[in-house]
């Protein structure tokens, strides 16, 4: 087990939208004139698997185009002080690709998939298509938590939070659960900073040291408080 102390973050669309990557709810919550629970959805898929195909094909294409930012390869550098581990809502690669070791996809991740009813998870860069088959034979679906599913990793992220030493929020409202109650199992005692343009409420919970920046400027100045002593 590393001596170093154990640094944990929690990042959110907000981090990615610096590397071109439009936030879930950008244009008012709306694909194409679709609601986003209308292209994400098990009953979504069910209903028009073409529509919600077209509409991961699209992301999987923006995501391989993106390139890490300097809030993912500040994370990552983090690494020579702390034993890091990032916990994200984004189902990009860029904190992969940015040099972070330890990443735990709570919403899955884009640039996989499995059949439907699966749990075999198979890489994918192309498009996935419908009639395209896992060797069960069952439709590929991207390897997404949509709404309505289950988070099968909240409770490994539960307790990742919990041995946090020093917990970090990057890019996220802090609204979308079960992710925003991460936050709750934080122990008191542990610094808790948070980076975003507008802080989230973050009422009751102690010892937080807001950093109101964007991600790229708010991961320096967070690097600035954690490295000068």
């Amino acid at each position: 087990m590393s001596a170093l102390p154990h640094l944990v973050v929690l990042s959110g669309a907000g981090i990615s939208a610096e590397s071109g990557l439009k936030t879930f709810r950008d244009s008012d919550g709306l694909w194409n004139g679709y609601a986003v629970e209308e292209v994400a959805t098990p009953r979504a898929f069910a209903k028009n698997p073409q529509l919600v195909l077209d509409f991961y094909n699209m992301r999987r294409r923006e995501v391989l185009k993106a390139l890490p930012n300097e809030a993912h390869t500040g994370i990552a550098a983090l690494e020579q002080h702390f034993r890091v581990t990032v916990v994200t809502q984004n189902v990009d690669d860029l904190h992969e690709r940015g040099g972070s070791s330890n990443v735990l996809h709570l919403h899955g991740e884009i640039l996989k998939m499995r059949g439907v009813g699966e749990s075999t998870v198979y890489e994918i860069r192309e498009d996935i298509n419908l009639g395209d088959v896992s060797p069960q034979g069952n439709q590929l679906r991207p390897h997404i938590v949509w709404f309505e599913e289950p988070v099968p990793l909240i409770e490994d992220a539960a307790t990742i939070c919990h041995t946090a030493d020093v917990f970090v929020v990057i890019g996220t409202s802090l609204q979308v659960y079960p992710a925003a109650g991460l936050l709750g199992v934080v122990r008191d005692d542990v610094p808790k900073y948070i980076i975003d343009r507008t802080i989230p409420s973050v009422h009751p919970y102690k010892n937080i040291f807001p950093i109101e920046m964007n991600a790229t400027s708010g991961v320096q100045e967070l690097i600035r408080l954690l490295t000068a002593r």
